[in-house]
């Protein structure tokens, strides 16, 4: 049998796809000789596009992560592979067991003998003895007692303890011996978190068949009480010899600092450091964060055929206006913080289903990675703190959530808090150590779908204000060929984002500040609110931007195209939406109030001429319950002359059943510019 692949992802050196077409060849062979057949031809294809030293690279890599039982991954050598590079002697030495490492030596010996190449052992020899020339310390001194664990990742100085096949073990003063582990554990590298400065271990440990490794903070891994938490990893410790254990790992990475090798790490994506670089896009940056967040930061990577993503967000966009706006509001996310803007929501919502919401909020997603809801775009099925959490980790790309009824109780509201994620930055919270931990922050568009709107009539101004909701309708969907999108958008993902990221120079920054600008200044001299002017001129800005970089179309979103979906300065006040609703009230309780003639029975108020004078307790109920604050909706009301009042306070003193009664004595007929005009007398 011979397997064969596209030769695309050797010339791109795609690491995700020849790994899997490598385990699908070691999963598809009938023998050993087989596999090494096909392996052999498929390293011959890497070293023609040139990438035979990144090919042995990765097969390494993934006999470390992929060990077995049966077929090994592994290829025939040529001549030159035994005289000019170390890959068959890295082969040899980093065979889990003494007696596998033996064993290879013979059989790789016996193949450099049939190319021609007869002095393998002596060479391997050679090479141990330089590897052990690598640990000698930056003062010249060599390790007085080195650790010897089988297939070690890295050769320490061990000091006191002893580090064999048979575990770590120290002896005391009286003559007995101290255990650590039963079996070969060590730390192999440092991680220093960029955001931080925290530090963090990762430790090797071979307890089975293999050599396994974990990262842990050294809070962590130098506290007894806590490093006991490695037994669900698989490491044998127990209340016992967790206070040894976390003094050999204390004790052996601070005599080793200058052997351990020490790298940046990161715990969230978005920009870094001085903001000049972007997570993930950094080379040899490791991620060390929260293990719940490793399925978001791996879903954020190219993957698949980026011509035929673009073929497909090119056509999507030109079909839609709001696939155009979901696109600009994803690529907009990263301009946020260079640009000083707000955060901001992008809302999809309507009753119908098959609209194909959520195919466009998969298609913004896949601008950055696997568009597949719960890899990188969540659902509403979190808690506030939850969102807060993912708000947080994302940091600058944008935040995709999927199906906003799940965040309904039963009575049908929803718990999900607009503002909260809006004002970018998270909750303090105490820590158990008496101080505070560090405060969430993030600058980023919110990408979300549901069957309504996000925000309630009765919200506040603020969240109003943050939020750009768009109808979509079965009668004009989305996305026309949603399942069709959505195979392809599943299968090519990430290239965009990356492209967008790294085509944002100093340059490049300054013209998009100047295009928001102008954007910004011309939408906010209309109708609309500044921050409503705000998330739009950051979509437009952004459109331009991708369409130049990514799309190069030549088709850009205009003012008056997204001025559609933007609110009004009336239709975002609390004022003005609390202010109608109490007008409605009163016509829909008419039946409540009594004419001036009529002063008798049970009543909210009467009704005189153009005025209703509501018991001021009632008025109160009724707002509140509505989810209206009382006293800020009547302090507006006073404001623009829509109550009459009697000097500071906000009500007046009406007769009502023949009893001095408190009334807020509410104008019914504005005649302001606010929508009411018309307003139908019901009464």
């Amino acid at each position: 049998m011979l397997l064969t692949f596209n030769s695309d992802s050797l010339e791109k050196f795609d690491t995700k796809r020849i790994s899997e077409n490598i385990l699908i060849m070691r999963d598809s062979a009938d023998n050993q000789r087989e596999l090494t057949s096909m392996l052999t031809s498929y390293r011959q294809q890497a070293r023609e596009v040139g990438k035979g030293k990144e090919f042995d690279e990765l097969v390494s890599r993934i006999n470390e992560a992929n060990p077995t039982d049966e077929l090994a991954i592994r290829y025939e050598y040529e001549f030159s592979d035994f005289s000019e590079s170390e890959t068959p002697y890295w082969d040899v030495f980093n065979q889990p067991t003494t007696l596998l490492r033996i064993q290879r030596l013979e059989v790789l010996a016996s193949e450099a003998k049939e190319v021609g190449y007869k002095s393998f052992k002596k060479s391997y020899g050679a090479f141990q003895k330089n590897l052990r020339k690598l640990n000698v310390r930056m003062d010249g001194t060599s390790f007085q007692n080195p650790t010897t664990f089988p297939g070690q990742p890295m050769e320490l100085d061990a000091g006191d303890w002893r580090c064999d096949a048979m575990g770590v073990v120290r002896e005391t003063g009286n003559g007995g011996t101290e255990t650590a582990c039963i079996h070969p554990i060590m730390p192999v590298e440092r991680y220093v978190n960029i955001d931080t400065g925290e530090e963090k271990i990762k430790i090797a440990y071979f307890n089975g068949k293999y050599w396994r490794d974990a990262i842990i903070s050294k809070l962590d891994a130098f506290d007894a009480s806590k490093v006991i938490r490695l037994a669900a990893i698989g490491v044998s410790v127990t209340t016992k010899t967790a206070r040894a254990l976390a003094d050999y790992l204390c004790y052996i990475e601070g005599k080793n600092k200058d052997i351990i090798p020490e790298t940046e790490s990161v715990s969230r994506l978005g920009y870094i450091g001085s903001g000049e670089q972007f997570s993930p896009y950094v080379e040899k940056l490791v991620f060390d964060g929260d293990t719940n967040y490793s399925t978001i930061y791996d879903a954020v990577t190219e993957h698949g055929n980026y011509d035929k993503w673009l073929e497909t967000a090119v056509k999507c966009r030109n079909d839609s206006i709001t696939v155009q706006i979901m696109l600009a509001a994803s690529f907009a996310s990263v301009l946020i913080k260079k640009i000083g803007a707000l955060c901001f929501f992008v809302h999809l919502w309507g009753a119908d289903s098959g609209t194909g919401k959520s195919v466009a909020l998969m298609l913004a997603a896949s601008v950055w990675g696997d568009p597949e809801i719960g890899k990188y775009p969540q659902t509403f099925n979190a808690t506030q703190v939850g969102h807060e959490k993912t708000a947080a980790f994302l940091n600058n790309i944008p935040m995709c959530i999927d199906e906003l009824q799940l965040s309904k109780d039963s009575h049908g509201h929803s718990k999900f808090d607009v503002y909260q994620l809006a004002q970018g930055v998270g909750r303090t919270r105490g820590n158990k150590g008496g101080g505070v931990d560090r405060t969430p922050v993030w600058a980023l568009c919110v990408l979300t779908t549901g069957e309504s709107p996000i925000v309630s009539e009765n919200a506040g101004a603020g969240a109003v204000n943050r939020v750009i909701d768009i109808e979509c309708r079965a009668s004009d969907a989305v996305v026309r060929d949603g399942i069709g999108v959505s195979r392809i958008i599943k299968r090519n993902y990430g290239y965009a984002g990356k492209k967008f990221v790294e085509a944002l120079t100093e340059d490049i920054f300054s013209e998009a500040q100047q295009s928001y600008e102008r954007y910004f200044k011309e939408l906010s001299s209309g109708t609309t609110t500044e921050k409503q002017a705000m998330a739009a001129s950051m979509i437009l800005t952004a459109d331009e931007l991708a369409d130049n970089f990514i799309f190069k179309t030549g088709k850009h979103l205009t003012v008056s195209q997204i001025s559609e979906f933007l609110k009004s300065k009336a239709s975002v006040s609390v004022g003005e939406r609390g202010y109608a609703y109490m007008c409605d009230w009163v016509a829909m309780n008419a039946n409540r109030f009594k004419s001036e003639e009529s002063n008798s029975g049970d009543c909210y108020g009467v009704i005189d001429n153009d005025f209703a004078y509501i018991n001021n307790t009632v008025f109160r109920k009724a707002a509140g319950d509505a989810g209206f604050d009382a006293r800020a909706l009547l302090s507006w009301m006073k404001t623009n002359g829509f109550i009459q009042t009697r000097g500071r306070a906000f009500t007046k003193n009406k007769r009502i059943n023949g009893i001095a009664t408190e009334c807020v004595v509410m104008q019914l007929h504005s005649g302001i510019e606010n929508g009411l005009e018309d307003y139908e007398e019901l009464l």
